[in-house]
């Protein structure tokens, strides 16, 4: 590994830790009742309104559509998280500190499976929740309705307007990534213009070993 690819690999763990402090997405209804809007904030570990009491407002909404009340207690990912995050912090900061670029790219490849793993598990809470609904007890039954808020963007759930965006955690979470992919193009453009700088192209043992050996 180069010093800089390094350097950002570093960054991008520390970055990580931005996780345990802010909200990582954010879900936001409003409506002509509720002008000021509602907002839920998910944190690694949490689940809370934007105000103290918009979560319990967002609850006693879902109350009429039949919908299941939201509470972090009953979301496992919520335990979990915290770990895989300590996890990507830590090793993150061996692969800039031991300079090896296989692990760069384990931990790279973790990096994207466990970010693609993540949105999947959302999108399906959101399906659950939008989708499950207990239509013998809701109020407002309407046939063939669900409400399910977008991943990501703007989406019209009768009449509130339900938008969903990475939350700053989220957004510091992004940029780690990308830095974590810049180390990643870094380290391999520089092994292999060791490579041709030595001109190996035409003797494949030698390439091959500058390969293998090259950090």
């Amino acid at each position: 590994m180069t010093k800089l690819s390094r350097i950002l690999v570093g960054t991008a763990a520390l970055l990580l830790v931005a996780l345990y402090l802010l909200p990582l997405w954010q879900v936001r209804l409003v409506a002509p009742q509720y002008p000021e809007g509602l907002g839920m904030r998910i944190h690694v570990n949490k689940v809370q309104g934007s105000t103290e009491t918009d979560l319990n407002n967002i609850n006693n909404l879902n109350h009429y559509i039949g919908m299941q009340r939201i509470e972090a207690d009953a979301i496992p990912e919520l335990r979990i998280m915290p770990w895989i995050v300590g996890v990507l912090i830590v090793s993150g900061l061996l692969v800039a500190a031991l300079g090896k670029r296989q692990l760069l790219y384990v931990w790279a490849g973790g990096f994207t499976a466990l970010g693609l793993a993540g949105l999947v598990d959302f999108w399906r809470w959101e399906y659950d929740y939008g989708h499950n609904l207990d239509l013998e007890n809701a109020i407002i039954k309407i046939p063939g309705m669900s409400y399910q808020p977008p991943l990501i963007g703007s989406k019209q759930l009768l009449n509130f307007t339900a938008t969903s965006w990475p939350g700053l955690g989220g957004i510091a979470a992004g940029i780690a990534f990308a830095l974590g992919i810049a180390a990643v193009v870094l380290t391999w453009r520089a092994v292999h213009s060791t490579a041709e700088r030595v001109g190996t192209r035409g003797q494949p043992a030698v390439r091959d070993a500058i390969l293998a050996t090259a950090r």
